[in-house]
């Protein structure tokens, strides 16, 4: 494990199956990461709207939700109870209708930072986004940095070969060893292949989602 062969397996094996996407492509993921756009207020709310919806749920599912509370905002504006019909969460619906209403000045807000700590700390203090959310959310705005949730931060632990640290993972609170874990696996990886660290997260995320790590460590034992 933990090999360029190892993670372009990974990736090969995610295409084949179908998996290669999150809010959009592995592939214009991996060119925002290397090209990072700037998008315009709508297309800065909808990369929003979608982590604070994704939440909980698959991908598939994701997806679907994120589309529907999309058209009806494009067509119907930020109406709560409109909004609520679709989806029933009362924090969730009450973010994306302060989020798609402020679009214009959050977004501005968040280009006009110099620098990507200063940005991922932004989009922390939105509403129903949080510090893990953030990083998922600043990735997929191009921004190259890893979301540190709890399938990342086992990899982390197993890369360190140190059994101690699994009782230090928690996706509520990241531990600075945990997090210094993940960080050394990710720099390694960049190394051996010359991806960016968020997308080589976005990879190992979803591998780690669908058991596909578990099976080709089962393979390479056999």
């Amino acid at each position: 494990m933990f090999t360029a062969d190892w993670f372009f397996a990974l990736d090969k094996k995610l295409r084949e199956m179908g998996l290669d996407s999150d809010a959009q492509s592995f592939d214009e993921i991996r060119e925002n990461l290397s090209h990072r756009r700037v998008l315009d207020a709508d297309a800065f709310a909808e990369n929003c709207v979608y982590v604070i919806l994704a939440g909980g749920f698959s991908q598939k599912t994701a997806k679907r939700i994120h589309g529907e509370i999309m058209n009806f905002l494009r067509t119907r504006g930020a109406d709560f109870d409109g909004l609520f019909s679709l989806f029933h969460n009362k924090n969730k619906i009450s973010a994306v209708c302060k989020i798609w209403g402020e679009r214009a000045q959050l977004r501005d807000e968040y280009y006009s930072l110099d620098n990507t700590d200063s940005r991922v700390n932004y989009l922390a203090r939105l509403p129903h986004i949080g510090k893990i959310t953030a990083n998922h959310l600043a990735r997929n705005l191009g921004e190259d940095v890893v979301k540190y949730d709890i399938w990342i931060q086992r990899l982390g632990a197993l890369y360190t070969g140190n059994p101690e640290l699994n009782s230090k993972i928690d996706n509520k609170k990241l531990c600075d060893e945990i997090k210094c874990a993940c960080d050394d696996m990710f720099d390694y990886l960049c190394r051996q292949t010359g991806l960016p660290r968020g997308y080589i997260d976005v990879v190992l995320w979803k591998s780690s989602q669908v058991g596909l790590i578990k099976e080709l460590k089962h393979e390479c034992e056999n």
